[in-house]
């Protein structure tokens, strides 16, 4: 039964920072297209810190999975917004696509000065960090928070870096790069997947999303 007991270890250490990584993540969506005048997350009860309120089962299961693989890619269920009540609608598009991403990059900050201070305090040594639940915890807190905000920043839809790019182009070739959207869920499934069943095919995500994150990771992070 060793492995059973490895799993719920494993399970105990991953759900933590992963709900409450999506949860934020979402809930910055919400309060800062709040803030640009739409109500419409508020109204939905998405302004609020219970993960249940924000969890898309595919994502969810998704990231799991790829956490449990060493990376952690996956997503929550998108707050709504009705871009008719923003007062700058493109503009404010993009503030409320990329609220998500920073506030997982803070987050990750955060995490990691908590971690050194707790070190530094002596509540667990460098050298046996990774017999320590609490410390398993942050670590995976901290990269969890880092690989979600580049994973969103991925400039496809229906990812938020696809909302800030929107922003910057001009409203013809805008409405252009939004119908991808129709693609985007299987192009972003087929990117995650696709590399480690079929040889040679480009790994889009350790590029862009893993390798950049593992360095940042590092840099935070004083093991």
């Amino acid at each position: 039964m060793n492995w059973l007991s490895d799993f719920m270890v494993k399970f105990a250490v991953l759900a933590p920072p992963i709900l409450f990584a999506l949860t934020i993540h979402e809930v910055a969506h919400g309060w800062i297209a709040y803030a640009k005048g739409d109500p419409t997350a508020k109204a939905a009860g998405r302004l609020t810190l219970n993960p249940f309120k924000h969890l898309d089962l595919t994502g969810t299961l998704v990231f799991f999975v790829t956490a449990w693989l060493g990376a952690g890619i996956g997503w929550a269920k998108p707050v709504p917004v009705d871009y008719r009540n923003l007062r700058n609608p493109r503009r404010d598009m993009m503030w409320i696509s990329a609220a998500g991403p920073v506030v997982n990059l803070l987050f990750a900050v955060l995490i990691a000065v908590v971690f050194r201070l707790l070190l530094w305090a002596g509540l667990f040594s460098e050298y046996a960090v990774w017999k320590d639940f609490l410390a398993q915890v942050l670590l995976v807190g901290v990269r969890i928070n880092v690989i979600l905000a580049f994973f969103n920043l991925i400039p496809l839809p229906p990812l938020d870096g696809s909302g800030v790019l929107a922003g910057l182009l001009s409203p013809r070739a805008a409405a252009k790069y939004h119908g991808l959207a129709r693609y985007g869920f299987v192009i972003l499934l087929a990117l995650i997947f696709l590399p480690g069943w079929i040889p040679g095919f480009p790994d889009l995500i350790r590029a862009l999303v893993v390798q950049p994150a593992y360095y940042l990771v590092s840099w935070l992070l004083p093991i």
